[in-house]
């Protein structure tokens, strides 16, 4: 499944190689006036939660942004499914193809798919 690149997601990437991480890099790109605590909240998500390269940190800032917006459980269930579809898998290490040696999606484009997915599924663009 392949979505269009959007004005967001792009915006992500670049939030991503300012500073921010994963998850705060997509949260700052869809909810810009925010206010910063969600940011601070997301501090640990990084390296998909904790360095513990669990579930991917842009995908949990996707569904972060998606509950602020009023999403619930299904919300992300859907989320997590279009995510997968995308890019192969939701958990990082699977991602990265640590086990494997093959890279299913490079941390740029998970950013970019979670914003991808939250416009897709909460805004139904």
């Amino acid at each position: 499944m392949s979505l269009a690149m959007s004005e967001r997601s792009e915006q992500a990437v670049h939030l991503k190689h300012s500073g921010y991480n994963c998850c705060q890099a997509v949260i700052k790109a869809l909810l810009p006036e925010g206010d910063d605590t969600l940011l601070q909240a997301a501090a640990g998500f990084a390296v998909g939660m904790g360095c513990m390269e669990c579930t991917c940190g842009a995908l949990c800032g996707a569904v972060m942004a998606a509950g602020v917006a009023g999403g619930n459980a299904r919300t992300a269930k859907l989320m997590l499914s279009r995510f997968k579809e995308m890019c192969g898998a939701i958990v990082c290490h699977e991602l990265k193809g640590r086990d494997t040696g093959k890279v299913l999606c490079d941390c740029d484009s998970c950013v970019r798919n979670a914003v991808l997915c939250y416009e897709s599924v909460v805004e139904g663009k």
